[in-house]
C-alpha cells in the first residue's frame, strides 16, 4: 500500500477547514425577535434557531477533525489508524482526509 501524499491531504484538508469556517460563520446569526402571532410561527422560528446551532455544532466538531489530521500530516503520523497501527486505505483517505481510523477500526467503534 502507498503512502498518502502528504502534499495532497493537507491541500484538501486546509479546503475543507475554510468550507467548514464558512459554514460555521453564517450559522453563527442573532436570533430574530421571537413573535408569537401564532403557534406555527413561534414552532418555525424555534425550528430554524435548532437547526441553525445543529449546524454550527456539526461544523464545530468536523472542524476538530480536520485540526486533528492536519497535526498528523504534521507530526508524520497521517495515515497510520489511531487504534492498530495500521495504515489506512488510500480510497479512504481520499475520501475522508480527517479519518484517523481504518475502516475496521473505525467499524469496530461504533462509527
Amino acid at each position: 500500500m502507498d503512502a498518502p501524499d502528504l502534499a495532497t491531504a493537507r491541500a484538501a484538508l486546509l479546503v475543507e477547514r475554510e468550507h467548514l469556517l464558512e459554514d460555521r460563520d453564517e450559522t453563527i446569526i442573532a436570533p430574530e425577535q421571537m413573535t408569537y402571532g401564532s403557534q406555527a410561527a413561534a414552532a418555525s422560528q424555534v425550528f430554524a434557531q435548532q437547526r441553525d446551532l445543529a449546524l454550527r455544532d456539526r461544523a464545530e466538531h468536523q472542524l476538530i477533525l480536520v485540526d486533528e489530521a492536519l497535526a498528523r500530516v504534521e507530526d508524520g503520523t497521517f495515515g497510520i489508524c489511531h487504534d492498530c497501527g495500521r495504515p489506512i486505505a488510500a480510497d479512504r483517505l481520499e475520501a475522508l482526509p480527517w479519518a484517523a481510523r481504518c475502516i475496521d477500526c473505525q467499524r469496530l467503534s461504533g462509527r
